[in-house]
């Protein structure tokens, strides 16, 4: 079993930054494909940003060139860096693990999920 904690959400004015962390514990991820999933007030869940065992990533069009996912398996951790925020980037973010090697964009294909960490951008 996995266990996965999010942390770094808040509150910032458009164009500010936030950096999300996502801890593992339970087992190491390394082998596991991992994703950023949001869902804003009435909608549903998207991926934001995924990345391979291997270092592959994957971005949705809308956060191409200001989000940018990383991995440091040393520390069983997924980070998220998020630049040039924009309102609409308001959502509450979770950390999703897949015990597969590759990402996958539908949330069902995802085995383990954290509690989610809310960002707020002000504009």
């Amino acid at each position: 079993q996995v266990q996965l904690v999010e942390s770094g959400g808040g509150l910032v004015q458009a164009g500010g930054s936030l950096r999300l962390s996502c801890a593992a514990s339970g087992r190491t991820v390394s082998n596991y494909a991992m994703g950023w999933f949001r869902q804003g007030p009435g909608k549903e869940r998207e991926l934001v940003a995924a990345i391979s065992s291997s270092g592959r990533t994957y971005y949705t069009d809308s956060v191409k060139g200001r989000f940018t996912i990383s991995r440091d398996n040393a520390k069983n951790t997924v980070f998220l860096q998020m630049n040039s925020l924009k309102p609409e980037d308001t959502a509450v973010y979770y950390c999703a693990a897949r015990r597969v090697t590759y990402y996958n964009i539908d949330a069902d294909e995802y085995d383990y999920w954290g509690q989610g960490t809310q960002v707020t951008v002000s504009s």
